[in-house]
């Protein structure tokens, strides 16, 4: 089984940083691709930022400039630092990863539970 362990949300006022982790545990042979989503109420989840595991990174237009996604292959773990936070930034924020099963067999495709970001202005 895969989890995905998320930390770092909060509130801050616009203009502030935060930064999210997420690591994933379990039995697992790889982690391929990770990212963040976000889905702020009565909207649709988004992609925010994604890294592969050779670090190729894909940001949304919305966070360009202002987040960066990083990885620690060794740790299997995820950040984003988040800056110039603006109001809109406001959502619950999920980690995603995919990667290969423990017994190479099949693939896993998992979420996070969610971190709340409240950005006020």
């Amino acid at each position: 089984q895969v989890q995905l362990v998320e930390s770092g949300g909060g509130s801050v006022q616009a203009g502030g940083s935060l930064r999210l982790s997420c690591a994933a545990s379990g039995r697992f042979f790889r982690v391929n691709a990770m990212g963040w989503y976000r889905q702020a109420p009565g909207k649709q989840r988004e992609l925010v930022a994604s890294i592969s595991s050779g670090r190729n990174t894909n940001y949304a237009d919305s966070v360009k400039g202002r987040f960066t996604i990083v990885r620690d292959n060794a740790k299997n773990t995820v950040y984003l630092q988040m800056n110039a936070l603006k109001p809109e930034d406001t959502a619950v924020y999920h980690c995603h990863a995919v990667g290969v099963r423990v017994d190479q067999s099949r693939a896993f495709d998992v979420w996070g539970q969610g971190t709340l970001v409240t950005v006020s202005s």
